[in-house]
């Protein structure tokens, strides 16, 4: 007599030999991997229907998820160009001021120019400061961490971009 039984993976119905039973062979439809049950009844085992409840719930997180990855979306959109200057300039401080010029310089090795040049616009208004922090970077002997994976020529190169930049009359 064979063991009768349901593919866990196409749901189609599958006989097996009685010795078959307690070891893992494969489905004849779809070739997942199934386990065969060691009973040898000859009778079909069924499978639980899926639970309604379990159904809605698995529908309610998914729109759930959804929802909360446009929301997450949204809040990533940048407005385009340099902020507006009209009114009071931000004065950042030295290690913000460091971590946007990193960062800059970071953007621009990856070639994500557009967010360079807004990097770069929220730096220029500190000028010498800005200036001072990039000529530390450019003079020092072993790069800040966050840069060391960079080739020295492309950060030098990147590094004289920016002060240029910074250096240009407003």
């Amino acid at each position: 007599m064979a063991i009768v039984f349901h593919c866990e993976h196409c749901g189609k119905k599958i006989e097996a030999a009685d010795n078959a039973g307690g070891r893992w062979g494969k489905c004849p439809s779809c070739h997942n991997k199934v386990y065969v049950p060691g009973t040898a009844v000859g009778e079909e085992l069924k499978l639980a229907p899926k639970d309604e409840t379990d159904i809605e719930r698995e529908k309610r997180l998914m729109a759930e998820t959804q929802k909360l990855t446009q929301d997450i979306l949204k809040e990533r959109e940048v407005p385009e160009g340099p902020p507006p200057t009209a009114g009071a300039v931000y004065d950042m401080g030295d290690k913000e001021l460091k971590e946007n010029i990193i960062a800059y310089i970071r953007e621009v090795v990856y070639g994500e120019l557009e967010e360079a040049e807004r990097i770069a616009a929220l730096i220029e208004p500190s000028g010498d400061r800005a200036t001072a922090i990039i000529d530390r970077i450019a003079l020092s002997e072993i790069p800040d961490k966050e840069l060391a994976d960079i080739p020295p020529q492309v950060l030098a190169g990147t590094i004289r971009t920016l002060r240029e930049k910074i250096g240009r009359p407003r």
